[in-house]
C-alpha cells in the first residue's frame, strides 16, 4: 500500500474481534525485473500489532508501512509511515481515542506530515458478520514541502465512516477457531481545515481478504487520496491497486 491514501485509513487496520487480546499481522511483497538490462525493483511491507487490556476496555494499536519502487536508477515510489493509537471503551457504543502519526512521501507536494489527534468513535451497527462505525476527531498537524521549501501548522477536523463484513467459507467447522472468513473492508475519510472547509483531504480504502490457509491469505486492495489544495496551489490525487499475500498469527 503506497501513498498517503493508505495512511489516513487507520480504521481499516483495526482488529474487530472483542475476545482476541493480541494480534500480529504482516503483509510483505517484493519483485525484481530485468529486461535487456533495464531493472525494476519493488518492495512493500505493512505491519500491524494490536494489544487489548484484560478487561478489554483499552486497546493499543501500532502500525508501520514502507513502499519502494526503483527503475533505471530512478525512484518511482518512496513512502513510509508510523502510527500509534490508544482507544478506551466508555460504553458499548462510544470510545475515546488519541493518536500520533508520522509519514513521508517523496513525490507528493507535501512530503512530510506529522500529527496528533484526539476524538471519539461511535458504533452504528454491530452484527455477527457486519460492523459500521462513525468517528470524529480534532487533529493538529505539521506539514513540510521540500519541493516548495514551505511548512505549515494546521488544525484539521477528521471524520470517517467505516464498514467491514465477513463471510465464513467453512461455517460448519467443528472447531470455530478454524473457521476461515472472507473479509470486506471499506473506509472513507473527510478531513477539512477548521478555518477553511474548502481546503480538505478525502481518502478512500476498499480491501478484500481471502484466506488460503489458517495463517495465509490473499489480499486485493484499492486506495484513493485527494488533496484539494497543496503548496503549489493545485489539487493532487493518488490512486493505487495492489495484490498480495498476508501472514497472520
Amino acid at each position: 500500500m503506497s501513498s498517503f491514501s493508505q495512511l489516513v485509513n487507520i480504521e481499516s487496520q483495526r482488529i474487530q474481534s472483542d475476545s482476541i487480546r493480541f494480534v500480529f499481522s504482516n503483509h510483505l511483497s517484493f519483485s525484481y525485473y530485468n529486461t535487456n538490462g533495464s531493472e525494476v525493483f519493488q518492495i512493500s511491507d505493512g505491519l500491524s500489532t494490536q494489544l487489548k487490556s484484560k478487561d478489554l476496555k483499552k486497546i493499543y494499536l501500532l502500525l508501520g508501512n514502507y513502499s519502494y519502487v526503483r527503475a533505471s536508477e530512478q525512484n518511482f515510489n518512496n513512502t513510509w509511515f508510523l502510527h500509534f493509537r490508544f482507544n478506551y471503551k466508555i460504553t458499548d457504543l462510544w470510545r475515546f481515542e488519541t493518536f500520533v502519526q508520522s509519514q513521508y512521501n517523496e513525490f507528493l507536494d507535501i512530503n512530510s506530515r506529522n500529527l496528533f489527534g484526539i476524538g471519539a468513535r461511535l458504533k452504528l451497527v454491530s452484527k455477527e458478520h457486519v460492523n459500521l462505525y462513525f468517528g470524529n476527531a480534532y487533529m493538529y498537524e505539521y506539514e513540510k514541502s521540500m519541493s516548495f521549501e514551505t511548512h505549515a501548522n494546521n488544525h484539521r477536523n477528521s471524520s470517517y465512516l467505516s464498514f467491514n463484513a465477513k463471510i465464513p467459507m467453512n461455517p460448519d467447522a467443528i472447531d470455530k477457531r478454524k473457521v476461515r472468513n472472507i473479509f470486506f473492508l471499506n473506509t472513507i475519510y473527510y478531513q477539512p481545515l477548521y478555518e477553511d472547509f474548502s481546503n480538505y483531504i478525502i481518502s478512500e480504502l476498499f480491501r478484500v481478504e481471502v484466506p488460503m490457509t489458517q495463517h495465509l491469505s490473499m489480499t486485493t486492495q484499492f486506495t484513493y487520496y485527494y488533496d484539494s489544495l497543496t503548496p503549489s496551489g493545485n489539487k493532487q490525487y493518488v490512486s493505487n491497486m495492489s495484490f498480495g499475500f498476508g501472514l497472520n498469527f
